[in-house]
């Protein structure tokens, strides 16, 4: 059995090199036939593109940008779904040392402008039909990121740069741009309690952390037809569906459509997947609509992320396709630390309902309640890294947002605090317990509660608004809404159809929520405070 530290530390070397270069590192030093990407239709049709395709796009591409003025460090923002196109404009960002802002296509145009401005981005590249989330931006004001369109349709504007038109009108860029350990290829936005905008700063040295989780957790192999089901704007999709696979220089799949239980079956089958990475959501619903398994599905491994996985699933999955899905616990500052490893080398007995163990690479305990100090197996406290002794460790902040990085660190900056809780046995499993940051997951998506508030009080029929998670066994959580109406306001189904319309058009599609009750008046704290766990609680009971 290989050491995996040895191999750990040889990913720290080659990813923390002075000459480090993201193209490089992902595409250009694969060989040029090898498959890169499979880009699959809703009706099945596909388009690959091989490592060399894929690097003459992005090359052409980065000249274009690069006659835009975007240059080293600048950022280049994007509102697109999966694809072969998507790879290219990262690939190409990440040519001229510049940083991929990913932005969720399911935001509302005033949260994607807000994100825009947050990260100074230079330039917006949008698919056709995410062209109208844009009209909030002024684009007459100095240092409005300039528009660029990908995937023309007969409804687009005239006029505005397209992805093409760059491509076949740009001198190719040089060599991809070195910029060392510390430069950041990414900037991630990720649900905030608050409300605040917040960005995760990827450092270039993070790739060991990606492609440690990439070989040991999710044994990615050479001969392995691999899928990441996550959206690449959401850190497990950008992280190991776009970046890991590119970096181990091997093939995967992406789907340019909804999800959907059945087609996700369809492209099982068709193409041949052996290596499943989905949110237990995803398996949820395939659980609803498979009854018999096809016999051209044959999956080496599954994995799971995002959010608790319950052991009835892995029982299912285990029944239906004779392998058991290996759950994970991630973090938009971590990627992936923990969880139950399928490489051989890293791999141990899987325990029910555990989340597993440190990764190669990584060290995570958990802490008592109140003190910096270990507690007793058994005893729920706080999920910690412990950071001295995780080489792979990279978060140090967040973008324009100092005071909360800090508040992610012990005062001696030793360990690093998830804001999760769970307690440990004396194996080094870890047994998830709660989510003490308030955000709620429904189907992998993580919501802020304050950002459904604030669009709820937005409509003038609205006083007051507390927003929860509630338990569902499809989604994980549904989003959940008490509303306190404004004087004079009836109730009304017509009403709470209203209220869930326009946290769709004024945050984002998947924060709907799903279960909302008018009520006269929210639980507080003494301060004033509104007391959510006391809302969710009568809800539950209510």
């Amino acid at each position: 059995m290989a050491d995996p530290l040895q191999q750990v530390n040889a990913w720290i070397a080659t990813y923390s090199a002075p000459e480090a270069a993201v193209a490089d590192l992902l595409c250009e030093r694969h060989h040029d036939d090898a498959p890169a990407l499979t880009e699959v239709n809703a009706d099945l049709s596909w388009r690959e593109m091989t490592f060399g395709e894929l690097a003459w796009s992005a090359r052409r591409l980065a000249g274009g940008l690069a006659a835009l003025g975007v240059g080293r460090g600048d950022r280049v923002a994007t509102v697109m779904g999966p694809g072969c196109d998507l790879a290219v404009v990262a690939l190409a960002t990440w040519w001229l040392g510049a940083v991929h802002v990913p932005l969720f296509t399911a935001f509302a145009p005033s949260v994607i402008a807000l994100r825009l401005a947050d990260a100074s981005a230079a330039v917006v590249v949008c698919d056709g039909a995410q062209h109208d989330k844009l009209d909030l931006l002024d684009r007459d004001r100095a240092g409005a990121p300039q528009v660029v369109l990908s995937g023309l349709t007969a409804e687009q504007p005239r006029g505005a740069p397209t992805v093409a038109g760059l491509i076949a009108a740009a001198e190719p860029a040089g060599a991809p741009v070195a910029v060392g350990p510390d430069a950041a290829l990414a900037l991630v936005y990720t649900s905030s309690a608050s409300g605040t905008p917040t960005a995760v700063q990827v450092p270039v040295r993070a790739l060991a952390a990606l492609h440690c989780f990439h070989h040991f957790g999710l044994d990615v192999t050479d001969d392995d037809v691999y899928w990441n089901t996550t959206d690449p704007a959401v850190s497990f999709g950008l992280f190991f569906g776009l970046i890991s696979p590119l970096l181990a220089g091997h093939h995967s799949l992406v789907l340019r459509a909804g999800f959907d239980p059945e087609l996700t079956l369809e492209v099982m089958e068709s193409f041949g997947v052996t290596n499943l990475a989905a949110s237990p959501t995803i398996y949820r619903a395939l659980r609803s609509t498979l009854k018999t398994l096809p016999p051209e599905i044959a999956l080496r491994r599954l994995a799971s992320a995002e959010e608790p996985l319950h052991e009835d699933v892995v029982e299912w999955a285990h029944d239906v396709f004779g392998v058991a899905i290996h759950d994970h616990y991630n973090q938009t500052e971590l990627g992936v630390c923990l969880g139950q490893a399928s490489h051989p080398d890293a791999a141990v007995a899987r325990k029910p309902g555990s989340m597993g163990r440190a990764l190669p690479g990584w060290r995570v305990t958990v802490l008592d309640a109140l003190d910096d100090v270990e507690a007793a197996p058994g005893v729920v406290g706080r999920v910690a890294v412990d950071v001295a002794h995780s080489p792979l460790m990279w978060f140090t902040g967040y973008h324009n947002a100092t005071a909360a990085s800090l508040r992610r660190f012990s005062p001696d900056g030793y360990w690093y605090l998830t804001g999760d809780t769970a307690s440990r046995d004396t194996d080094g499993d870890l047994f998830f317990a709660s989510r003490d940051s308030g955000l709620i997951v429904t189907s992998g998506y993580r919501v802020g509660p304050f950002d459904v508030e604030s669009a709820l009080v937005a409509h003038p029929a609205v006083a007051e608004a507390a927003v929860y998670g509630v338990p569902d066994e499809m989604r994980g959580q549904i989003v959940a809404a008490e509303v306190v109406l404004a004087e004079g306001v009836t109730a009304s189904n017509e009403l709470a159809e209203e209220l869930r319309r326009t946290v769709r058009t004024r945050f984002a599609e998947h924060a709907d929520p799903r279960q909302l009750r008018f009520v006269t008046e929210l639980p507080r704290t003494p301060s004033g405070k509104i007391r959510r766990p006391r809302a969710r609680s009568a809800s539950s009971h209510g």
